[in-house]
C-alpha cells in the first residue's frame, strides 16, 4: 500500500496575521515539495506579516539551477554553503564555484549552512571538520556571514569557530533548540540565534527555558521549511508563514507582546544579513 502523504496545511486564519516587519531566517522554498505552489507560499508569507525570507541553497549546482525561482521576488535573499551531510560535494572547483557565485549575485548574504553533524553518520567526523573549517575560511576572503548548521555536536562546532578566529564574527546560529548553558555560551562568543518551531514542542520545555537567557538582540525565527513544522501544524509540511506560530510561543515564553517579539527579531535579521 502506497504510504500517505501528508496533506497541506489551510492558509493562516486572518487573525494571526502579524505586522509586515517579520523576516523567516531559513527556509528551503527550492526542495521538491514546494514546486507545485511556490507563489502560494510566497504570497501567504507575506499575508501572515513575513517582510524578508532567506532561502538556503545547499550547494552551488542548487543555487545556480534554482535561483530563477525567485527572480521576481525580491523579498527572497540567499546563503549558499555545503551541509556536513554533503562534505564528498565539497571540492575545491565547488569553493571556486561558490566564490564566483558570491561575486555575480548580491542576494547571496552569507556562507551556510555549515558546520558539523553527528546525527548521522554519513562521514568521519575529522572529514566534516576539514570541510567546515575551509568554509569558514572562504567566509573570512569573502568577509560575509556564516550560518551554523550543528546536530548532536555542538562542543565540536564550537572549539573549531574559537579556534579558527570567529569569536564577536557575524556567526548565527540556525536551529537552535539547546538548553540554558549552550544559550549563554553561544551569546558570550557574540553570535546569533535563530529559533525554529521546534520550541512550540509541549516537551521541549529545555529550549523555552533557554529563550531566557538569550538577549532580543541576538534572536531571529526560523522554519527550516519544509521541515520541523511547529504546533499546530506538526506533520504536515512546514512553510515561511508558519514562523508566526514560532513567536507567539516565544512572546509567551518571555512574557512580552508578539507583535514586539516579531518586529525585533525582523529588525535583528535585516541588521545581521544586511538587508
Amino acid at each position: 500500500m502506497a504510504k500517505k502523504k501528508n496533506s497541506k496545511p489551510a492558509p493562516l486564519p486572518q487573525s494571526l496575521a502579524l505586522p509586515y516587519t517579520g523576516v523567516e531566517s531559513h527556509a528551503h522554498l527550492d526542495l521538491p515539495p514546494f514546486s507545485s505552489d511556490i507563489e502560494e507560499v510566497l504570497e501567504r508569507a507575506k499575508e501572515s506579516g513575513v517582510r524578508y525570507i532567506c532561502n538556503v541553497f545547499l550547494g552551488h549546482e542548487a543555487w545556480k539551477n534554482n535561483r530563477q525561482l525567485f527572480e521576481k521576488h525580491d523579498e527572497v535573499f540567499f546563503i549558499l554553503g555545503t551541509h556536513p551531510s554533503h562534505i564528498d560535494q565539497c571540492t575545491e572547483e565547488e569553493l571556486d564555484a561558490m566564490r564566483t557565485a558570491f561575486a555575480e549575485d548580491s542576494r547571496l548574504r552569507g556562507i551556510g549552512e555549515i558546520g558539523l553533524d553527528y546525527y548521522w553518520d554519513h562521514f568521519p567526523r575529522e572529514a566534516q571538520k576539514e570541510i567546515f573549517i575551509k568554509q569558514l575560511h572562504l567566509a573570512k576572503e569573502l568577509d560575509t556571514r556564516v550560518i551554523i548548521h550543528s546536530r548532536d555536536a555542538a562542543e565540536d562546532t564550537i572549539d573549531v569557530l574559537e579556534a579558527e578566529g570567529f569569536v564577536d564574527y557575524p556567526v548565527l546560529w540556525h536551529c537552535f533548540g539547546g538548553n540554558t548553558e549552550l544559550a549563554e555560551r553561544i551569546v558570550k562568543n557574540g553570535w546569533h540565534l535563530s529559533i525554529p518551531g521546534t520550541v512550540t514542542y509541549p516537551k521541549n520545555e529545555e529550549a523555552r527555558e533557554a529563550l531566557k537567557v538569550i538577549p532580543l538582540d541576538r534572536m531571529l525565527v526560523e522554519t527550516d521549511c519544509p521541515y520541523l513544522t511547529p504546533v499546530p501544524y506538526r506533520g504536515k509540511r512546514n512553510e515561511p508563514a508558519y514562523t508566526v506560530f514560532t513567536a507567539k510561543c516565544i512572546a509567551k515564553a518571555l512574557g512580552i507582546e508578539i507583535e514586539e517579539l516579531w518586529t525585533t527579531c525582523g529588525d535583528n535579521a535585516i541588521r545581521f544579513f544586511e538587508l
